[in-house]
């Protein structure tokens, strides 16, 4: 990343552009004048949360800060070649069934559709993105000749899993419309519970871009959706992840007293349930309960508690390899803020180690490594080389 390819230096392009002066988009965002000076002269990395209330106060998406998705090492992981396929599978949804296209089984289709959910939980982004077009052009054949709630429902969770590969490859415009597609499906699969986790997912994507107020409205919608069902574990846990998704916005919100209200709602059903990972595959337990409070204090920046944690939190070897690299990432972030420039160090470096795609692409393991890179003087061989690795 070049002196004046950075998000800092892109924040001071549309800042002048919005026609603001550094104090007068400081008071805006909410961060100081001289975090904001330093972001931009390149001295201090830009947060993901800093770069969002960047984005909101200006008008712009957040990746015109980001700089996602990040093309070069995409093409060098041969990954960049995977996205048009996914993006045509996504925008062919409304043809009908395919005469060209030969399908398996329902029965193998839908087992098909969870072994991709599967690979992305283990990280396995290359995989499943290979994948992936040709399942949903079954699918949506299938679907289309012989209607079933078993194969719309498949269809919806293929089209979440499109939606995880975009997202964790930074191709937020392809995300947002694998979620409406998902909605579309899970309609025709007469199935409130995936169309909740449809609204759980969309409010992480106003979380990103820093609007907390739509956020929690969404997550408010997937309560609303589950109260149609029944009182069911999977209904619980589908709530509880709604909790756990409140909790992060309303963090990065600062509203602490909210923070509190859905970690509580979520730990009583966490309490009731356990352990609930096999419902639409999210990760839904103590242990993401767990991992949810690293976050929040993460993003209320109060990155000592936060450590501490981290440091507490015991995963599972069963755990989705995905969400251990994610903790590791948030953990390595509150170790960066507080000091602890080793310890940040490793942290990145064993996300890396579980998922390497989603770590070199995760706009948080880069920030930290950047801000490692700020904080020391010579920059070591190790901090060297992942710093190359994350092209920065």
């Amino acid at each position: 990343m070049s002196r004046h390819d950075h998000p800092g230096a892109r924040i001071a392009k549309y800042r002048k552009l919005a026609g603001l002066t550094q104090r007068g988009l400081s008071l805006k965002i909410g961060y100081s004048y001289s975090l904001l000076h330093q972001v931009e002269g390149g001295y201090k990395a830009a947060s993901p949360d800093f770069s969002a209330a960047c984005a909101r106060a200006l008008h712009v998406d957040v990746t015109a800060l980001t700089g996602q998705p990040y093309m070069t090492e995409l093409q060098q992981d041969r990954l960049a070649e995977l996205i048009r396929p996914i993006r045509e599978s996504l925008d062919l949804y409304d043809l009908g069934a395919d005469p060209n296209v030969a399908t398996r089984e329902a029965p193998q289709l839908v087992d098909a559709a969870a072994v991709l959910c599967q690979q992305v939980r283990a990280a396995h982004l290359n995989k499943a993105a290979q994948a992936l077009p040709r399942l949903i052009a079954e699918l949506s054949t299938a679907a289309y000749r012989t209607p079933s709630t078993e194969l719309w429902g498949a269809l919806g969770s293929a089209y979440r899993t499109a939606h995880d590969i975009t997202v964790k490859l930074g191709f937020y415009d392809l995300s947002t419309i694998a979620l409406d597609r998902m909605e579309w499906a899970a309609q025709r699969s007469s199935d409130p519970v995936l169309s909740a986790v449809r609204q759980y997912m969309r409010g992480l994507v106003y979380h990103r871009e820093g609007e907390h107020t739509i956020g929690l409205r969404l997550v408010d919608a997937g309560h609303h959706l589950l109260r149609q069902g029944d009182a069911s574990p999977e209904c619980l846990a589908v709530a509880g992840q709604l909790h756990l998704g409140a909790t992060v916005i309303a963090a990065r919100a600062r509203d602490g007293d909210l923070v509190e209200t859905h970690l509580t709602e979520a730990r009583d059903i966490a309490e009731r349930i356990g352990e609930m990972g096999h419902v639409h595959w999210l990760s839904f337990g103590p242990t993401n309960l767990a991992a949810h409070e690293i976050s929040a204090l993460t993003e209320m920046r109060k990155y000592g508690k936060a450590v501490e944690k981290a440091r507490k939190i015991k995963m599972p070897a069963s755990w989705p390899t995905s969400r251990r690299a994610h903790v590791y990432i948030d953990r390595g972030r509150s170790e960066m803020e507080t000091g602890r420039s080793e310890a940040a160090l490793k942290s990145i470096a064993k996300a890396r180690e579980l998922a390497p795609q989603q770590t070199r692409y995760h706009p948080g393991a880069r920030a930290t490594i950047e801000g490692l890179v700020h904080q020391q003087r010579r920059t070591s061989d190790a901090l060297g080389y992942i710093s190359s690795w994350l092209g920065l």
